[in-house]
Parts: structure tokens; C-alpha cells; sequence
């Protein structure tokens, strides 16, 4: 497991996926403004890919976070689109909606960059957020990124065409917290 000073990112394991469908990709709003693409519902005991871990697939590691103080499951991380030849990765989080406005998501973003630059010897970090995201662009702004530009009406959600931020970290520039 990796250690932040507030959670742990370990191996998905079967039972985290009951509570992460319910309790993240169950809710159409939420859900909505994570993805990519539209909401839809998913059977349960489906091999959702979004849970489902693929230890084939080398372009994506996925994570379960954990609070360290008890060990409970508390969201997903993943270091995905890994471009080996460019050293490059993207940093995406979800925290369960009991978990959030407790710093975790900084902590996470924290081990993240750990895993990227430090274990995987990657050069840059990117983080593509929603512009009305205020918590995660705190997240990333406390762990250095830098916003680098706004795609304008480029996200479809709910609805509406909302700007998403681009924010990007290079190994050069991140100051490991020695608490990592």
C-alpha cells in the first residue's frame, strides 16, 4: 500500500465495489461530472470497467483509497493514459461523498504524484477538472500544479457545456511532503 499521511492507496479488492457502484457511480449527478461521458446504469455483478480491475491493461492503475486511522474505504484513484514513451500520466480521484471536506483528496493527489514521479520515474502529471471544482483544483494547486489553460464549453454534463481547467505538474517542480 502507498501512504499519505491520511489515506492509503491499495489494490481494489471485491468488496469495495458494492459500495464504490452505489455510493459513487450510482449517483447520476456525481457520476455525471467524473466521466467522461454520459451517465448510465449499470447491472449489478457487471464487470463495470470503470471498477473492475484489469491487471492486463498497462495504460492504468487503479487504486482504492483508504483512511489510515481505520482502514475504511473511502474512494478510487487512478494514474491513467500512462505514455511511457513521454513519461507523462493523468491523475483522477473520487471520493465517496462521507469523505469529502476532510483533506483527503490533497493527500491523495500527494501519493499520486509519489507513485508517478518516484515509483514510476514519469516526468509530468496532468489533471483535466471541471472549472466549478473548486476542491479538486485546491487539491492540485496545494501539490503544485499549475494551471497551464481553460477548454471553454468543452465538458457536457447534465445538460449544460460547463470550461474544464487543465492543470499539469512537472517532476522538476514537485516538492515531495517528506510525510510520503
Amino acid at each position: 500500500m502507498l501512504r499519505g499521511s491520511k489515506v492509503g492507496l491499495r489494490a481494489r479488492h471485491e468488496d469495495d465495489i458494492p459500495i464504490l457502484r452505489a455510493e459513487l457511480y450510482d449517483d447520476v449527478v456525481n457520476s455525471s461530472r467524473a466521466e467522461s461521458g454520459p451517465w448510465r446504469p449499470v447491472s449489478p455483478g457487471s464487470n463495470d470497467p470503470r471498477l473492475v480491475v484489469d491487471d492486463k491493461q498497462q495504460g492504468s492503475v487503479p487504486f482504492s483509497v483508504v483512511e489510515l486511522a481505520g482502514g475504511t474505504l473511502i474512494g478510487t484513484a487512478t494514474l491513467w493514459g500512462i505514455d511511457t514513451h513521454n513519461r507523462l500520466a493523468h491523475i483522477g480521484l473520487g471520493l465517496l461523498p462521507s469523505a469529502r471536506g476532510n483533506g483527503y483528496g490533497t493527500d491523495v493527489v500527494a501519493v499520486l504524484c509519489h507513485y508517478g514521479f518516484t515509483v514510476r520515474g514519469l516526468q509530468r502529471l496532468q489533471i483535466e477538472t471541471l472549472a466549478d471544482n473548486t476542491a479538486m483544483l485546491r487539491s492540485a494547486e496545494h501539490n503544485g500544479f499549475v494551471r497551464e489553460g481553460v477548454l471553454r464549453s468543452a465538458a457536457w454534463v447534465l445538460g449544460e457545456f460547463l470550461d474544464e481547467v487543465i492543470l499539469g505538474l512537472l517532476a522538476q517542480d514537485w516538492k515531495q511532503d517528506p510525510k510520503s
